[in-house]
């Protein structure tokens, strides 16, 4: 089976060389930022989730791999490079702890991570214990996971933003079916930031929910944006368009990444991995330009 690497490769050698030139000159360029409507801070477009790939010992031998991503995340990215983490993934709290720390790394951070229980004693039960494992008393987003107890934990959460405990509020899911639900919300309880799935192949946040997000001024995250792999294998044996150097792309991942953040609701995707490479691969699709309406239709179509 192709890895991921090897659809790089590929890519990259099935484009003309003029146009890897364009492409070389975009991949000098700073990252691009978009605002979080609520107060105009600038966030990098790409930034990185947690989930499953940082659940290792946070004394192993993996963290040397994980600490090349962050090292390659935090240089790209620069100010505010965003990692998404969650009390429920495991031992990835702790390992992003671990790792901001012995980078000094925490001051460059835009660190988000979640709660997921029912009840305010529950959820600052976990609001603590994430302090503990970030190694961070001050977050700068707290999400309320896949809806748990939202309407309770949305009042919980906004005494502690006014506590400086956290920067921002945020709902989360990862399922189409919620995104009515969360259209509501976001027009009856305006959070600060939303965080939804969205892929080249699952675009249903398009229809009424990103709207939402821009007629209401909230932020946008977008997790799983590569369908947990399910991409890779459609384009198994495809080679790269030669049109995606039109926007500056080398790989299949530049190109479903830009896909997402082409859309102009979109503050961040930030897709998750354990390999410094594919970080790498990941942050070349933060830079250079993006498709329009057009291009997006474009690229759908591959799939359809």
């Amino acid at each position: 089976m192709p890895t991921r690497r090897r659809l790089l490769q590929a890519a990259c050698a099935s484009l003309p060389a003029t146009l890897l030139s364009g492409v070389a000159r975009a991949a000098d360029s700073p990252v691009n930022h978009r605002a979080i409507p609520a107060t105009g801070e600038m966030l990098p477009t790409v930034g990185m989730g947690t989930a499953d790939t940082f659940d290792v010992d946070p004394q192993g031998a993996e963290m040397a791999t994980l600490e090349d991503v962050l090292k390659r995340l935090v240089a790209a990215a620069g100010k505010n490079a965003v990692i998404d983490t969650a009390p429920s993934y495991g031992r990835a709290e702790a390992v992003t702890g671990e790792l901001l720390a012995r980078q000094h790394a925490r001051d460059g951070i835009f660190l988000a991570t979640k709660i997921g229980a029912t009840g305010r004693d529950a959820a600052l039960r976990q609001v603590h214990n994430s302090q503990a494992m970030l190694k961070s008393q001050r977050l700068d987003l707290i999400q309320i996971h896949n809806l748990i107890d939202t309407v309770n934990q949305l009042a919980l959460l906004r005494e502690l933003k006014q506590q400086g405990v956290t920067r921002y509020v945020g709902i989360t899911h990862y399922t189409e079916s919620a995104h009515d639900e969360l259209t509501r919300l976001v027009e009856r309880e305006k959070p600060d930031f939303v965080q939804i799935n969205l892929s080249v192949t699952a675009r249903g946040a398009e229809q009424r929910l990103l709207p939402a997000c821009q007629a209401h001024g909230a932020a946008v995250l977008i997790n799983r944006p590569f369908r947990d792999g399910a991409l890779f294998r459609q384009v198994r044996g495809k080679a790269l368009p030669a049109w995606a150097a039109e926007i500056d792309c080398t790989s299949w991942a530049q190109l479903f990444l830009k896909f997402i953040i082409g859309h102009p609701a979109v503050t961040c995707v930030i897709p998750a991995t354990s390999k410094p490479a594919n970080m790498a691969d990941n942050l070349l699709a933060g830079r250079g330009r993006l498709p329009d309406a057009a291009m997006r239709e474009r690229i759908a179509a591959l799939f359809t």
